[in-house]
């Protein structure tokens, strides 16, 4: 029975009270875990429980799918929320889109400290082991799933990673559970449908223990990395800026082979994906041995690898925020966009942010990104210098000039969050602080 299996996993993470939601898809494999939830649910009520669907919108289904699993969910008395999310490829895989799109909606709404389950199994396991070998991403990417990860604020677990899809499927009919069939994964033209549908099918009638030989194969490279983890866990630390990004000059430093590791290493920890060996070789060749006045940078799946100095850095896909504008209280917190976190004009002085005269009752206070054809005198300097030259002055990243952001006083440029207050509009009556890694709820 699965249910040991479950209970056992869960009850690992599980030691004092916290949100524990289902990733809940409506497929087989979802649907048996809301079974073998509701029966934890019953054993251990200290809990709070939630299942999420996500409606991607991709099936001329899903809006039935969505009254299914909120009925399915409402049958065992476990609550329910249904999420749509829009998805946009922009040329990369749709499983990758979706699936990214799915994590982010769930982490979106669920506690800090949540425990999220998803119902993938040991063939799953298989087929990214063996989507990872056609890659070509060593044993990094071998390594596959991991059966508990962070994710964002909350923690991904997989209880059913050791279980098999017969195990699954069996269980399914023994319960008589009904279950929603994607017509997408009769699709062969999704290499990981592909897989499961044509190329394990032939495999096992050949070799009858290959999902498990390619188990145990993931569960060694993974041990491996752990293994890595903590020989090159110095060397990760000596060649990492405080600020993510690589300092070229003690990279180069170490030997070929350490290089390599490290790369590949604080590429994965910073997108939680394996670059190829192929794609690793562009890294070093186009941009860490690139002329260092050169700037290059690099497109890796949705990353951008950048050089800039004696530094690369890993740049997240960006919306372009140059016209976007916004007025800003005093003592108001400002939600800047695009995940650029937000902006306070505070009178409350911590000694943290950049101090300002307070705006006059006829000075409108406001925020933009459009750093074009902008004059600005910072304290301390002589004269007006165009914006344009003063980031480059200040080293910031060309990938970065229009999405710092801008502090208005009517139609004056008073500071440059981060770098500078201009002239003229120094002061102790205001603080202006910039948090880039704090998202205020939607």
């Amino acid at each position: 029975m699965l249910f040991p299996l479950f209970e056992k996993s869960l009850c690992v993470h599980t030691a004092s009270p916290r949100q524990i939601v289902l990733a809940f898809s409506g497929g087989v494999d979802s649907r048996v875990m809301l079974d073998l939830l509701a029966q934890y649910r019953n054993k251990h009520p200290q809990h709070r429980y939630l299942a999420i669907h996500i409606h991607h919108g991709l099936s001329g289904n899903a809006d039935v799918w969505l009254a299914q699993c909120e009925g399915w969910a409402k049958a065992v008395e476990i609550p329910f929320k249904g999420i749509r999310v829009s998805l946009d490829s922009q040329g990369e895989s749709l499983e990758k889109v979706a699936r990214e799109a799915r994590y982010k909606a769930i982490v979106s709404n669920v506690e800090p400290g949540a425990l999220i389950l998803a119902a993938q199994h040991a063939d799953d396991q298989a087929e990214t082991f063996l989507l990872a070998l056609k890659r070509g991403s060593g044993p990094a990417g071998l390594a596959s799933m991991p059966a508990l990860r962070e994710m964002g604020h909350a923690q991904l677990l997989r209880p059913l990673l050791s279980a098999s899809r017969d195990q699954i499927e069996s269980y399914a009919s023994d319960k008589e559970l009904s279950w929603v069939e994607d017509e997408s994964n009769r699709d062969n033209r999704f290499d990981r449908n592909f897989i499961r549908n044509e190329w394990l099918p032939s495999a096992k009638a050949r070799w009858p223990g290959i999902t498990k030989a390619i188990n145990r194969t993931a569960q060694l490279c993974a041990e491996q990395e752990a293994l890595l983890d903590i020989l090159l866990k110095d060397f990760d630390q000596d060649v990492v800026n405080s600020n993510g990004s690589l300092s070229i000059e003690r990279l180069t430093q170490l030997e070929t082979a350490i290089q390599t590791a490290v790369v590949r290493r604080w590429f994965k920890r910073q997108t939680a994906s394996v670059p190829s060996l192929a794609q690793l070789r562009e890294v070093f060749s186009g941009v860490i041995d690139a002329a260092e006045d050169a700037n290059p940078k690099l497109k890796i799946g949705q990353w951008w690898v950048h050089r800039h100095g004696a530094a690369i850095y890993i740049v997240k896909p960006t919306s372009d925020v140059t016209y976007w504008v916004q007025e800003v209280d005093l003592d108001v917190t400002c939600k800047l966009p695009d995940g650029l976190g937000i902006i306070y004009l505070s009178t409350v002085i911590s000694g943290s942010g950049q101090r300002l005269r307070a705006p006059e009752k006829d000075e409108v206070v406001r925020v933009q990104f459009n750093p074009e054809g902008l004059l600005a005198h910072p304290i301390g300097r002589q004269g007006k210098r165009k914006l344009k030259k003063l980031f480059q002055e200040y080293r910031v990243p060309t990938w970065e000039r229009r999405r710092t952001p801008l502090v208005f006083y009517g139609k004056q440029l008073v500071a440059v969050a981060g770098l500078f207050v201009c002239e003229g509009f120094e002061g102790q009556e205001c603080e202006l602080l910039w948090n880039k890694f704090h998202a205020l709820d939607a």
